[in-house]
């Protein structure tokens, strides 16, 4: 295998940025977190204590994978970095079900940055490459980057569970596959 087909495998990143499993799904590493604290009573009602000013991490899912769903109290800015697209599938407090597809295809409706507004309901999944651009080399997984403000703590992250599916009627199916 030559050198340049090995930079764009997933174990090549996940080696290289020193990676491990996410509990959501797919693997990562926090490369920021602020030195600096906002003081539980300058936070909102949802933060129990205080928090970094922001966090930022490495964000990678292998071909066929999934960020399961989950929400967290913070707000969430997705950065895509490299290799096959990313959806983020949002279920909003209302009821609401939306898609934004992360890549670098401004023409197909694919953005470089998106951020995932606190307490949504979110999973994200990589596309299989069938539809990517002519000529492009297939990669087996997307890389993104993912900030957060005030910074994350696992004490505000809650993953999905099967009550959340009467919430969401008419999306069963997609719930399904992000649980």
């Amino acid at each position: 295998m030559s050198e340049h087909n090995y930079l764009h495998t997933a174990e090549y990143w996940i080696k290289s940025l020193k990676l491990k499993p996410h509990p959501e799904g797919g693997y990562y590493r926090e490369v920021y977190r602020s030195s600096e604290l906002v003081r539980a009573e300058h936070l909102p009602d949802r933060f129990k204590g205080a928090r970094t000013f922001s966090t930022a991490i490495y964000f990678l899912l292998k071909s066929g994978e999934l960020s399961r769903l989950h929400r967290i109290k913070s707000d969430e800015v997705w950065h895509f970095y490299r290799g096959l697209p990313l959806t983020i599938h949002m279920f909003g407090a209302n009821g609401s079900y939306k898609v934004v597809r992360l890549g670098e295809n401004p023409e197909r409706g694919e953005r470089y940055q998106y951020m995932v507004p606190s307490g949504t309901w979110f999973g994200v999944t990589v596309s299989n490459g069938e539809d990517s651009t002519p000529g492009h080399i297939h990669d087996d997984f997307s890389l993104a980057g993912c900030t957060v403000a005030p910074g994350f703590d696992f004490k505000d992250f809650e993953t999905g569970n099967d009550k959340i599916m009467t919430a969401y009627p008419g999306y069963q199916d997609v719930l399904r596959k992000l649980l």
